[in-house]
């Protein structure tokens, strides 16, 4: 019989579809294989074709916007929001706008055109989370951001218009209502009960284990209560920590560890899928250093999201959390090459 799941947050429900119930040999393959066709903007040599770099990782002696970086931060040259002018808010009767202002980045990962974030070494991963951390703490500073938010789409279906490894950020001069739903739900729990929910959840997640994915000393991976997606997984902090900009360089390199870990489980259980993963932490001028805790979101697309989820706010999902995490926690991992010996 399918299930009914309130997720403890926002109060989404989503319906766990035991009749559908799918493995992850049945989710169609989504290998996303690379096309190599074309010119590259990201590739080396190609700096030119790209705004004016942000910031980027170099080898001594290289000049800026040209090779020989290792990690590169440009803006978007087609963005969704500028970082030009003035706010302007106004009513138009019941309306409301104002401009399009904003900042729209884009880290280009890794040089390789053939390499994936997760194949990337852990202290590669970290360099790339260190990027997210020193661009959302820069852009913080600017007062008419309200809100940064870092995602990553990998693969064509995911929404990637480019196939070289990249993620993205936006600021923006609202807090997304997503984001804000979360915030809300989070400070009714700690009104309640003085405790984060967050907090919470990964005391009980470490304690049932049967939702665990991995973890280690600081950070864990969750299957979620109630997920909309199949093989939906959250990386979250197991100690409370509400602002990503204040995580350490010793905690960056444990992050890029399960981060790294989770992505190559996903890659092998499911066949390289397409995935979104989104970043959440709290807004640039925020009360909830106590009841709020960032996270990762990572989502495969495997389903698609029709008419009954556009039009109730469920989300059917074939795929029971506690499953998924098992096939997840079972995958078995490439051992390390050796180390050659000169």
């Amino acid at each position: 019989m399918s299930e009914l799941r309130k997720d403890p947050i926002i109060g989404r429900w989503v319906i766990i579809s035991s009749e559908r119930s799918k493995r992850p040999s049945d989710f169609a393959g989504g290998s996303q294989a690379r096309k190599n066709s074309g010119l590259c903007p990201f590739c080396p040599g190609n700096e030119k074709t790209t705004p004016p770099e942000i910031r980027a990782d170099r080898d001594p002696g290289t000049e800026p916007d040209s090779p020989g970086w290792t990690l590169r931060v440009i803006s978007n040259k087609f963005p969704a929001l500028t970082i030009e002018g003035e706010l302007n808010r106004e009513g138009v009767g019941i309306f409301d706008k104002m401009n399009g202002v904003g900042a729209h980045e884009v880290i280009v990962e890794t040089p390789d055109h053939q390499k994936d974030i997760v194949d990337l070494s852990e202290a590669q991963v970290a360099r790339v989370l260190a990027s997210y951390r020193e661009r959302i703490n820069d852009l913080g500073r600017d007062p008419r951001f309200r809100y940064i938010m870092v995602f990553k789409n990998h693969g064509e279906a995911a929404g990637a218009s480019l196939e070289h490894s990249h993620s993205q950020l936006i600021a923006t001069p609202v807090v997304p209502k997503r984001v804000q739903e979360e915030l809300n739900g989070a400070r009714r729990y700690y009104e309640y009960k003085e405790r984060c929910i967050f907090c919470d959840i990964a005391r009980q997640e470490h304690e049932w284990r049967d939702r665990l994915v991995g973890e280690n000393e600081h950070f864990m991976c969750i299957a979620p209560f109630a997920p909309r997606f199949p093989f939906e997984c959250w990386l979250l902090p197991r100690y409370h920590q509400a602002h990503f900009g204040d995580i350490s360089d010793d905690m960056l390199s444990e992050l890029a560890v399960i981060l790294r870990d989770t992505l190559l489980r996903l890659r092998i259980a499911l066949d390289n899928p397409p995935y979104n993963f989104v970043l959440h932490t709290v807004p640039v001028v925020h009360d909830h250093e106590l009841d709020y805790h960032w996270h990762f979101e990572i989502i495969p697309k495997l389903t698609k999201v029709a008419g009954f989820e556009w039009g109730t706010g469920f989300y059917i999902n074939p795929t029971a959390p506690e499953e998924a995490a098992r096939y997840l926690r079972e995958v078995e991992l490439p051992q390390p090459s050796p180390a050659t010996v000169d």
